[in-house]
């Protein structure tokens, strides 16, 4: 007698260099993988959504379904509606749990939306009634910072997922995914950070366009007031740079000094005077944060894309 079919494989894929290489070397061997996820903070940078345009037809060319998913919150009580890591920080006037010393970014922004579709997703489903654990491929590479990633996630003990770690059976480390992929004939993906988060170096700092920058200066501004134990998103300042991003893109002139200030002194006043209405509005026809942050960037170059769209 045949046995119970096996449990669906899963990509939790972040549009990076890692689990890009891990999805062609799946492919190129074989290896079945049922679902592509992609969770979508809100603030991915620009080149990450830019590159979705590349490995997306090379997804579907190979008949791989892939689903973009997001956190959506339900309950705004006084609040505009928020989505979206951005309009977290801006209607709470907080930083990403990062910049704060936490680690909640991610359980909240990647993991959870993605264990939310599966939870409704019928193979896994399946599955779970049959007692099976969903297998799910995480792209952690050789290198020493995702060793001890892995190392972490390896510590809990999940009744859903049985996690797994291609690229470290591999030995590949980041050297090794990009060389995969450029044998692939396809262009290296950006490294995958949101553009508010603590990770992102000086130099991608620089590489970001100008609505992103703008925001970025909204963000801090919009923090400053509770902020007592760290000065902006790089929390503290080093040698390398500010605490706060707003005094880089200032030193290096990246945004001009007169629209910095703008920026800072007014529009975090514009933004709550704008919370205080909307509170007053039924829910039903409330306007959304996005509603304030599309007027704020009116008239601002973009690749215009700040969110991704299925």
């Amino acid at each position: 007698m045949d046995g119970p079919p096996p449990a669906p494989v899963v990509l939790a894929y972040g549009v990076g260099v890692d689990s890009t290489a891990l999805l062609i070397e799946k492919v190129a061997r074989g290896d079945r993988i049922d679902l592509v996820l992609t969770a979508d903070t809100g603030v991915e940078k620009p080149a990450t959504y830019a590159y979705l345009d590349v490995i997306r037809p090379w997804m579907d060319a190979r008949g791989i379904r892939h689903e973009i998913v997001s956190y959506l919150p339900k309950r705004f009580k006084h609040w505009p509606p928020y989505y979206g890591l951005l309009e977290m920080c801006l209607t709470n006037a907080t930083l990403p749990s990062k910049s704060m010393g936490g680690s909640s970014c991610s359980l909240k922004y990647k993991k959870a939306p993605q264990d939310a579709f599966l939870a409704t997703w019928q193979p896994a489903i399946d599955a779970w009634s049959r007692g099976q654990r969903v297998t799910r491929l995480i792209g952690y590479d050789a290198g020493p910072r995702d060793t001890a990633r892995a190392n972490h996630a390896l510590s809990i003990d999940d009744p859903l997922y049985a996690c797994e770690y291609p690229l470290r059976e591999w030995g590949w480390d980041r050297d090794a995914c990009v060389a995969r992929i450029v044998a692939e004939g396809l262009p290296v993906p950006p490294k995958s950070a949101c553009w508010i988060c603590i990770a992102n170096q000086p130099q991608e700092i620089r590489d970001l366009p100008r609505w992103c920058l703008r925001l970025i200066v909204l963000v801090e501004a919009r923090a400053a007031p509770r902020l007592h134990t760290v000065e902006g998103l790089w929390r503290k300042g080093t040698k390398a740079r500010p605490g706060r991003m707003t005094d880089f893109i200032r030193n290096e002139g990246l945004l001009p000094a007169r629209e910095v200030d703008r920026i800072w002194n007014t529009a975090p006043t514009d933004l709550i005077r704008f919370q205080d209405v909307a509170a007053s509005i039924p829910i039903e026809d409330r306007p959304t944060m996005r509603d304030w942050i599309d007027r704020f960037n009116a008239g601002v170059a973009a690749i215009e894309r700040p969110l991704l769209a299925a």
